[in-house]
C-alpha cells in the first residue's frame, strides 16, 4: 500500500510558488483547510489564482491571503462575507470571476473525471455566457464551459488513513469530494489520521487514488460564519 502520509502541513505544502493556482474545499467556513490556508499565509506567496466557492471572511480563511493581497485573482461563487474582498474587487485590484454554484462544481468534477469541459443550461442569455460557446441540446440552449486547470487543491476531511481514503462529516461533505484529484496534486488535512484498515470501505467518501499528500492537521478552530440562535420564550 503506498503511503501517503506526510509529517505536518508545511512538508504537504512543499512545492508551491507564486502565481500558482490554488483549489480550496469548504462551504462558507465550514470543512475549510485551515491549516493549509494558515500556511500559505505564512509563506507569504504572491500573484495566486484561488478557485473556492467562497472567500472566507475578513479575519478567517482565504481572507487571510486576501487581507495580504497575495490573491490575484479569485473564482468563487459568492463572496458577500468579505469587506476586504468587496473594497480590492471595487477598486480594481482583484480579479473576480463569478461563476453560479453549481456550474463551480460541475467544473471541479470535470477536472476530477479528466473531462476538458462540460455543457450546462446554467447562465444562457445572461452576461455569464458572454464570449462562450453555446448549443442546443434536445430544443434546449447550453453553455460550454471549461474544466479547471489547478497546481494544487486544498481539500479538509473529518478522518482519512495513510493510504489517502477520507470520510467526510456533515456540511464539510461539500465542495471538498469534488476537488479531490481536480489538481495536479491533491493535499488533505484530516482532524484524525488513522492506520490503513482502519476505516470501513463502506464509510469511505473519497479513495486514496484522487490524494496525493495527507497529514492531520494540528489546530481547527471551525468558526461559524453566521451565528442564528432562537430567541427564548
Amino acid at each position: 500500500m503506498i503511503n501517503k502520509k506526510v509529517a505536518n502541513v508545511h512538508e504537504a505544502l512543499q512545492g508551491v510558488s507564486d502565481n500558482m493556482t490554488f483549489m480550496f474545499g469548504g462551504f462558507g467556513l465550514c470543512g475549510i483547510p485551515e491549516n493549509s490556508i494558515n500556511e500559505l499565509v505564512k509563506l507569504n506567496l504572491k500573484g495566486l489564482t484561488c478557485i473556492s466557492n467562497n472567500a472566507g471572511v475578513d479575519d478567517f480563511g482565504l481572507g487571510l491571503l486576501l487581507h495580504k493581497k497575495q490573491i490575484k485573482k479569485m473564482v468563487s461563487s459568492y463572496v458577500g462575507e468579505n469587506d476586504e474582498f468587496e473594497r480590492q474587487m471595487l477598486s480594481g485590484e482583484l480579479d473576480v470571476e463569478l461563476i453560479p454554484q453549481g456550474t463551480l462544481a460541475e467544473r471541479c468534477r470535470a477536472a476530477q473525471s479528466g473531462f476538458p469541459a462540460i455543457y450546462t443550461p446554467a447562465g444562457y442569455g445572461t452576461e455569464v455566457a458572454e464570449g462562450k460557446e453555446t448549443r442546443e441540446f434536445d430544443g434546449k440552449m447550453y453553455v460550454l464551459e471549461h474544466a479547471f486547470k489547478a497546481d494544487f487543491s486544498f481539500v479538509k476531511a473529518w478522518k482519512g488513513d495513510a493510504a489517502g481514503n477520507l470520510i467526510f462529516k456533515g456540511t464539510a461533505r461539500n465542495f471538498n469530494p469534488a476537488m479531490c484529484g481536480a489538481a495536479k496534486i491533491t493535499v488533505a488535512e484530516v482532524e484524525e489520521l488513522v492506520p490503513v484498515g482502519t476505516l470501513d470501505p463502506n464509510q469511505i467518501h473519497i479513495p486514496g487514488i484522487f490524494v496525493q499528500r495527507i497529514f492531520q492537521g494540528e489546530i481547527y478552530e471551525k468558526r461559524i460564519e453566521q451565528r442564528t440562535v432562537r430567541q427564548k420564550s
